[in-house]
């Protein structure tokens, strides 16, 4: 009788134990760090671990409504519509007035009644870059392509035009590139950049090529690793480490870029911030210094840079359920010779239409 009593004395105390860490647990998780997990596990394509996660952090903060707008459109790009309609009603019976989750639920009727609702789109941009010292200099790029998020992960294909403008006794150029470019998922934690571009002409470098991997870790941060190679009339080599960060509504980024010159390496560090109003809309702020270049349509005079200072800002918008803008200005003061130092602007514009939604 006393053995019997004993074991039902520890079964409760384990119990009670037991109960006591599983609340210290709950209590101990950052609820904005493990939206920012959630969110990146769902852009990477880990739809169902994003549910699952999404959930728990409901049960534990129900009245969390960036948690239930989020779980709402990822219920949604998995066809789950009614589901995720009943998930943002929910919401909606609180705070009738929530902009975004008026605009999820507005996007979930919209795509429940597309006949296929997976992410597959078509690409056009517009891409400026120019300066008038030593030389008058206007690059434009014309870019046009498609995307489709496949099982691995999103990726697309471009056909880029170059056209360096006339000027004076010089005649003007146009040339081709071709690119492609992927997201693949590694892991429920890693998942990497691979990109390839191709071009038959003089301006473009005739082969370019990246490749970055990326780790989630704890706490909404993230690391990453790559190397940048470009061929003109011989190979070069950029290597990058990045650190980045959401901090609620916020998304920032320190990237350092290495340049393996022959008389040694050198450096060019960016800092980027970004502004979310909501799971797509943004403002973003980058600024930069050093002699590596870190945008892709180069050419071979932003190799040989000695160094810029340079702020870029870019704003992501959706202008219609199926149509997005993403609009650029940037400002370069950039040393092009040993102390001669010049002014360069640049802009960009890129369109990408849904063929199929979510």
């Amino acid at each position: 009788m006393k053995r019997a009593l004993l074991i039902l004395l520890t079964g409760i105390l384990v119990s009670i134990l037991a109960g006591f860490a599983t609340l210290s647990a709950q209590q101990t998780i950052n609820p904005e760090e493990e939206y920012a997990r959630i969110r990146t596990m769902a852009f990477g394509g880990d739809y169902s671990g994003a549910v699952d996660a999404a959930r728990k952090l409901l049960n534990q903060y129900p009245s969390y409504g960036d948690v239930r707008i989020l779980l709402g459109r990822v219920l949604a790009w998995q066809k789950k519509y009614t589901e995720a309609a009943a998930v943002i009603d929910t919401l909606l019976k609180t705070e009738p007035t929530n902009a975004d989750a008026l605009s999820a639920r507005k996007d979930i009727s919209l795509w429940s009644k597309e006949s296929t609702p997976v992410a597959t789109d078509i690409r056009a941009g517009y891409y400026f870059d120019y300066f008038k010292d030593p030389y008058y200099r206007f690059w434009q790029v014309f870019s046009a392509g498609a995307g489709h998020r496949f099982s691995f992960g999103p990726a697309a294909a471009y056909i880029n035009v170059g056209n360096l403008a006339a000027h004076d006794s010089f005649p003007g150029v146009t040339e081709y590139q071709f690119e492609a470019e992927a997201y693949p998922r590694l892991s429920a934690s890693n998942y990497a950049f691979l990109s390839y571009a191709f071009s038959p002409g003089s301006y473009f470098p005739k082969h370019r090529g990246a490749l970055e991997i990326w780790q989630i870790l704890p706490k909404g941060f993230a690391v990453s690793a790559g190397l940048n190679y470009y061929y003109f009339n011989r190979s070069l080599y950029i290597g990058v480490v990045s650190v980045e960060k959401y901090i609620k509504k916020f998304w920032m980024s320190g990237r350092c870029y290495i340049f393996f010159k022959d008389q040694g390496p050198t450096t060019s560090f960016y800092i980027n911030a970004r502004r979310y109003f909501n799971d797509v809309n943004y403002l973003q702020l980058t600024l930069g210094t050093g002699s590596a270049p870190d945008e892709p349509f180069d050419i071979q005079e932003d190799i040989m840079r000695l160094k810029a200072n340079s702020a870029r800002i870019i704003y992501n918008t959706r202008l219609a359920p199926k149509l997005m803008l993403r609009i650029g200005a940037g400002y370069s003061r950039e040393e092009f010779q040993e102390s001669l130092l010049r002014n360069r602007f640049e802009g960009s514009i890129m369109l990408t239409y849904a063929l199929k939604m979510k």
